[in-house]
């Protein structure tokens, strides 16, 4: 066992959440320790970035190099009816977020970040495997890593983030995790080539589908490709038979229009598959302790919020860390208010990813309307415009009043056409007609 090392925070985790606290708290003068269990490269899934995204890159100062990279995303296209789309362009958002995102290959774009946190005097490290932390409060941080080498690590810190995404290192080790009680999914993906886009400036833009069993992802790629998803309920993931790469094919099928683009579509690269897609913490913060992005909560992809929602957790938690270590009194104040700003930007999206395959929810972004700037204030939401917009929240919380209302019409119609069959039915019968099941 080495000498301790010593810092003034540990980051567990280099992708998105990670990297951007550790970049911004490097930059407020504190020694930082970032320990990344893999390597960059590294494949990951959620590629597509939001409007909001943009101010935090420009922000790390990377703005110009994931541009480079990136595919210019102006919206986001849903299915309408007879096989057409409606498309949401971020230009007409309610608010001052930019109009455009970009789509990129996270592979490039978390190594950008990470490269970008160590040139910012940031200790960052890769193939180094947090096995262990014992917390006992602000300044009593430790906790043991290993590296690819096999040489074993002790750390102390003062304060601990941890952005470790799926690996949950806290949620693990303090037994806070649980499985997400109104939301199951799991996905199957992969890139595809020689995919059909969008014509014109739309080329970029990410496509969502439906079929029974959940929703698919077109989200297109520099170098001609198209990453491609399913995310559906885990008991119709556990029928598929064969191999992964005939079941996720089988899969597109089931949407005509999403088929209809992939006739010459051919995989490049492996099918892949993850399951439990869908958790929540009960905890994310406590004495000496934040958790940013995935390692608190993931929902669901379907509206690309994962990397803005880390990054966005990431400077919140940098700006939490860095104010209780001047001060730390303000600490328990702070981690309140982290608490519930992070749980309301959550809350916005999960309460639309709820309901995305209801018929009427399908119905309302197929057929859109303005009345009161409501459509505005949903581009605003798919742009990631969820915390400090008042006009936006207010224009959310019309878009639920006509959601409940429309579920209660739509009840009431069935309801009004069923009772209208059975009267049929009795007709049809007491005039000697074979009477079928009204239901």
């Amino acid at each position: 066992m080495q000498e301790a090392l010593q810092c003034d925070v540990l980051v567990i985790g280099g992708g998105p959440a990670g990297s951007t606290a550790a970049t911004l708290l490097a930059r407020k003068g504190w020694q930082v320790l970032q320990l990344e269990k893999d390597s960059h490269p590294r494949f990951h899934i959620g590629e597509s970035l939001l409007p909001c995204n943009l101010p935090i890159l420009e922000q790390l100062g990377v703005l110009d190099e994931i541009e480079a990279i990136g595919v210019r995303k102006l919206g986001a296209d849903f299915p309408a009816t007879e096989g057409r789309y409606q498309t949401f362009h971020f230009a007409r958002a309610l608010g001052q977020s930019p109009d455009h995102a970009f789509q990129v290959k996270r592979e490039e774009f978390d190594r950008i970040l990470f490269e970008n946190a160590r040139a910012n005097g940031v200790d960052a490290r890769e193939r180094t495997c947090v096995t262990s932390v014992s917390i006992d409060g602000p300044g009593s941080v430790q906790a043991r890593a290993r590296e690819a080498s096999g040489t074993e690590l002790s750390i102390k810190a003062r304060y601990l983030v941890d952005a470790s995404g799926r690996d949950t290192v806290l949620g693990r080790q303090f037994r806070l995790k649980r499985k997400n009680a109104v939301h199951q999914s799991a996905a199957i993906f992969a890139h595809f080539e020689s995919v059909e886009r969008r014509d014109g400036e739309d080329a970029g833009n990410i496509s969502i589908y439906h079929f029974e069993q959940g929703w698919c992802w077109f989200i297109p790629l520099r170098d001609g490709l198209m990453s491609i998803g399913c995310v559906c309920w885990p008991e119709f993931l556990k029928q598929r038979k064969g191999s992964n790469e005939a079941f996720l094919m089988q899969t597109l099928q089931r949407m005509p229009e999403a088929w209809s683009r992939m006739q010459a579509a051919r995989i490049r690269g492996e099918v892949r598959v993850t399951g439990n897609y869908s958790y929540t913490c009960s905890r994310m913060c406590g004495p000496g302790w934040i958790m940013a992005g995935d390692a608190w909560a993931f929902v669901d992809p379907v509206f690309s919020s994962g990397v803005y929602l880390a990054m966005h957790s990431g400077t919140a938690a940098a700006a939490l860390v860095d104010a209780c270590l001047r001060d730390g009194a303000s600490e328990k104040r702070l981690q309140r208010a982290y608490d519930r700003r992070i749980r309301r930007g959550v809350r916005v999206f999960s309460w639309f990813i709820y309901r995305f395959n209801s018929p009427v929810m399908r119905g309302l972004f197929a057929n859109p309307r303005n009345h009161w700037r409501v459509e505005e204030g949903l581009v605003s939401m798919l742009a990631g415009d969820v915390f400090d917009n008042a006009p936006v929240m207010r224009r959310m919380r019309l878009f639920k009043l006509i959601y409940a209302v429309t579920s209660l019409l739509s009840w009431a119609r069935w309801r009004s056409e069923r009772v209208a069959r059975r009267r049929q039915a009795r007709i049809e019968f007491s005039g000697g007609s074979t009477p079928v099941d009204p239901a």
